[in-house]
């Protein structure tokens, strides 16, 4: 993919650090700051619909109630030569230029920064430079940084679920998470069909785990449920076309189908979710893809009951202080 070398935008095809033996591997991220001052306004998420990683964060934005409080800029779901792109000029603060490229805010933050240029980040508006641009970290920030603010306990990484959580999220980003794109950017036959036995054996897995689990970690909804869920809703729709992982459709996996009904029939789930943006922003990218033709299938209907009632669930865990 282009990238930044030297703070100088490069349209090179491929990252050559993301490509190792014909398997894809993903390049780190650089800005780790963990440590946030909670004022309504001052920070901003740079996301995409597209992309798993940055709708972890829409997710958590959305269920901890902080639409009013951290606003959001929306890329255009085609991730092209100059990679991503908004629409409009998005403001940035006083000390930023108007952000039409993602770019922008890297070189912004660092005038000299080398890597790639990634979704989601968490903007600082008042000082001009990113927080974090980890997915992972970003949902631990938003998971009780402004509950002063909003009064929103809701916890998605309590302490006494820690250990099982960070067990699943183990589990399931390497086979699953970055699994499809192992699969759908693989150079080699073998690089590819590891990565897509390591994909369906981890569905297999998920499948028998969630026939007598509400969530992930037992009766809660955590953090690894909205790291799974990313995943599933895209499946159907971009990995089993447009990335090869077509040995099963999701629609196979009854429980897996009824869990990320669920999931997206949660309030303010839904807004998260563009599946139109999902499939233009896959079958974009043009050596996957090029024809650049969009399907039109499948079809999916997310509005049937769940029926996942049964099994024991208490929601989310609420946290006391």
């Amino acid at each position: 993919m282009p990238q930044l070398v030297d703070g100088r935008w490069v349209k090179d095809d491929v990252a050559a650090s993301e490509m190792k033996n014909g398997a894809f591997h993903r390049e780190p991220t650089r800005f780790r700051d963990l440590k946030i001052a909670a004022e309504p306004g001052r920070y901003q998420l740079f996301v995409a619909y597209i992309c798993p990683w940055a709708s972890r964060t829409l997710m958590m934005r959305a269920l901890k109630g902080l639409e009013e409080i951290l606003p959001i800029a929306v890329s255009e779901p085609e991730l092209g030569e100059d990679g991503w792109r908004y629409d409009i000029p998005v403001d940035a603060g006083p000390k930023a230029p108007p952000i039409r490229f993602q770019h922008q805010l890297y070189t912004t933050s660092d005038a000299h920064y080398t890597g790639k240029v990634s979704v989601p980040v968490l903007w600082d508006r008042q000082e001009g430079r990113i927080v974090n641009n980890e997915s992972a970290d970003i949902l631990r920030i938003l998971n009780h940084a402004f509950d002063d603010l909003t009064g929103n306990r809701s916890d998605f990484y309590p302490q006494a679920l820690r250990g099982e959580i960070d067990h699943w999220n183990g589990l399931i980003y390497d086979s699953l998470n970055n699994g499809v794109y192992r699969a759908g950017f693989a150079k080699s036959q073998a690089a590819y069909e590891a990565a897509v036995n390591d994909v369906f054996a981890m569905l297999d897995r998920l499948e028998a785990h969630l026939a007598t689990h509400r969530y992930l970690a037992g009766a809660f909804f955590t953090e690894a449920d909205i790291r799974l869920f990313v995943t599933l809703i895209r499946f159907d729709a971009a990995y089993h076309g447009v990335f090869k992982c077509n040995l099963r459709q999701l629609a196979d996996y009854a429980n897996l189908q009824a869990y990320l009904r669920e999931i997206l029939q949660w309030p303010g789930i839904a807004a998260t979710v563009r599946i139109d943006h999902i499939k233009r922003g896959y079958y974009s990218i043009a050596h996957l893809n090029p024809t650049g033709i969009v399907p039109l299938g499948p079809l999916q209907d997310f509005s049937i009951a769940h029926g996942r009632e049964h099994l024991p669930g208490e929601g989310v865990w609420q946290r006391t202080a």
